[in-house]
């Protein structure tokens, strides 16, 4: 199986200081724990990554920080979403000026354009950069679906080379995945089993932050065929899903997560995000304890 953009790839987070610059140090110290435990790419600036609040030089050195942290065995992705299609070309430019290997790119969201023009925006950025494109279809978020034949266009295009759905349609995405012969990624943790065994090539995590082990293990187990197994980790995976997952705000639960877990200094998103109150931070941490993972 062709897989560009890596099988088990973890949006990072972005951790700050207080007084609210990015923490270089504590990126890379958490890059190098994802990699230890499973997975074999990183995507960086995505939605966990609070891409829409982080700036161009900073999304450039986050890019280039990840890389000097993991080598060059990793395959590193640069999410450059934008509802602006100059800005996301402009990223276009940075990341493969930064050695990323690959674009994640969703439709442009809160202007809600045509069909014509999401295949327009992504036809542009297939023109501006060299790297290959996942399409990232997640229309709870951009207010807009990726529709079939859209999709289709797009899968026409030569560096356009898979997607990441975040739908929460897998009998839907299963379909479009045959149709189209695109590489297709979870992008949905409590949904990973279901892609997986439908034939999706990997996944894109968040709560592979935390459960790079178990994930791992999800992934061989579908690989070999044993989805009896495939069950019985995905079953241990679920009180993860539900807790990090559940709210919404999974940047800001699993910033929590690997703060009490000593991989980062420090767990405060920038705003608009703001952190999860008292009762969500206590079930993250119990979360965490019950899960078998040390709390610092």
């Amino acid at each position: 199986m062709t897989c560009t953009f890596g099988r088990f790839s973890v949006a990072i987070v972005t951790p700050f200081h207080p007084d609210n610059t990015v923490d270089y140090d504590s990126v890379q110290r958490l890059a190098k724990h994802l990699v230890a435990n499973g997975c074999d790419a990183i995507l960086v600036s995505g939605t966990t990554g609070e891409a829409p609040a982080t700036h161009r030089e900073e999304k450039r050195d986050l890019l280039l920080a990840v890389r000097e942290a993991v080598g060059s065995d990793i395959k590193i992705m640069a999410g450059v979403s934008s509802n602006d299609t100059a800005h996301t070309l402009a990223m276009a430019r940075v990341a493969q000026d930064a050695k990323a290997d690959s674009l994640l790119v969703c439709a442009p969201y809160y202007n809600r354009p045509s069909q014509e023009g999401i295949y327009q925006h992504f036809r542009a950025v297939h023109a501006e950069s060299d790297l290959p494109i996942m399409v990232y279809d997640i229309p709870g978020r951009t207010g807009v679906a990726i529709e079939d034949a859209t999709l289709d266009r797009l899968a026409t295009l030569e560096r356009v080379k898979g997607v990441k759905d975040a739908t929460a349609n897998v009998a839907g995405g299963i379909a479009r995945m045959r149709r189209t012969g695109l590489e297709w990624y979870s992008g949905d943790d409590a949904l990973n089993l279901f892609f997986l065994a439908g034939g999706a090539t990997g996944v894109l995590s968040v709560v592979g932050h935390i459960e790079g082990r178990r994930i791992t293990r999800l992934l061989d187990a579908v690989a070999a065929g044993n989805l009896e197994l495939a069950r019985e980790i995905d079953a241990q995976l679920a009180p993860a899903n539900r807790v990090i997952m559940g709210g919404g705000q999974g940047a800001t639960y699993i910033k929590q997560a690997v703060f009490a877990l000593g991989l980062i200094d420090d767990p405060r998103p920038r705003l608009p995000l703001a952190a999860p109150g008292d009762s969500e931070i206590t079930a993250i941490r119990d979360l965490l304890r019950t899960q078998g993972l040390v709390v610092a």
